[in-house]
């Protein structure tokens, strides 16, 4: 048996919940794949593995793994995630949100997570755009770019989530595409053993709602403009700001140790247990 149809088989709900709602050419797919394979490589079993999703198309992955999954409101999976990690520090929590859902009505659960520096890793699926709900502006919808609720051109101008992340206090914080997918398994491997707050933010592509309003073509040709767009963190760092324009920085951002949110929590319990015994 081929190893992507073993992985098929292991991760997935092919029998229960396919064929998915994604539209044809969606990097959601990509995403996935790339989630399951490096999960596959750390080694951890899919009872140690918690999925926890909100609302759009990327809050439809935790219908289709087969690990303990949680579909949750909109803007909210990182507070559900928080719940669980801190009942249960040996889950290892991933979340995965779209970026209308993570930071938007999300944001500042988002900013606080990474504040914290909570035990979960948090995986940002970046297609400028509500998809699932009608192709509205989101937080990083670019300068001028059209949409349901900006057919004249959007005034409004994005914002970094990576960028955010980095200044909020994340330990570890990387950037992918859905073109580069050997790339994006590294990162999500990496961000999954990582010891504190690690995102990935995946630059994808929503042809149906953002490059049809936009004419930038279909799934193919979007994928080629993610190409030509990335450049390499090593690379970005030798090139001027007028190079970098318009440019996207891929790879790991930043990657550095802080105090886990999760062990400090446990020092304060102990703490206080120890004292109540004394008395």
């Amino acid at each position: 048996m081929p190893e992507v149809t073993k992985l098929i088989h292991k991760y997935l709900r092919p029998e229960k919940k396919f064929p998915h709602v994604w539209c044809p050419g969606c990097g959601n797919g990509i995403v996935l794949g790339a989630l399951i394979r490096a999960i596959d490589r750390t080694g951890f079993g899919k009872d140690d593995i918690v999925l926890v999703t909100g609302i759009g198309c990327a809050g439809r992955m935790s219908v289709y793994v087969d690990f303990n999954t949680l579909h949750t409101t909109h803007g909210r999976a990182l507070t559900f995630a928080t719940g669980v990690k801190l009942a249960n520090p040996k889950l290892q929590v991933i979340v995965v949100m779209g970026d209308g859902d993570a930071t938007a009505i999300g944001g500042n659960h988002f900013i606080h997570a990474a504040r914290r520096n909570l035990n979960l890793t948090a995986i940002i699926i970046n297609n400028n755009i509500y998809g699932m709900t009608g192709g509205q502006y989101s937080p990083t919808t670019p300068y001028g770019a059209r949409s349901a609720t900006s057919m004249y051109g959007h005034v409004e101008h994005a914002f970094s989530i990576s960028d955010m992340a980095v200044c909020a206090g994340a330990a570890m914080v990387g950037r992918g595409t859905v073109y580069h997918a050997t790339l994006l398994d590294q990162l999500m491997e990496q961000a999954i053993i990582k010891r504190g707050f690690a995102v990935v933010e995946v630059i994808s592509h929503c042809h149906t709602q953002f490059g049809a309003k936009n004419k930038l073509g279909g799934a193919v040709e979007m994928m080629r403009q993610q190409k030509a767009m990335a450049v390499r963190v090593d690379k970005a760092r030798t090139m001027s700001p007028e190079e970098l324009a318009g440019k996207i920085t891929i790879g790991t951002l930043v990657d550095r140790d802080l105090p886990v949110y999760t062990e400090e929590y446990q020092k304060i319990r102990d703490a206080a247990r120890a004292e109540l015994m004394e008395k």
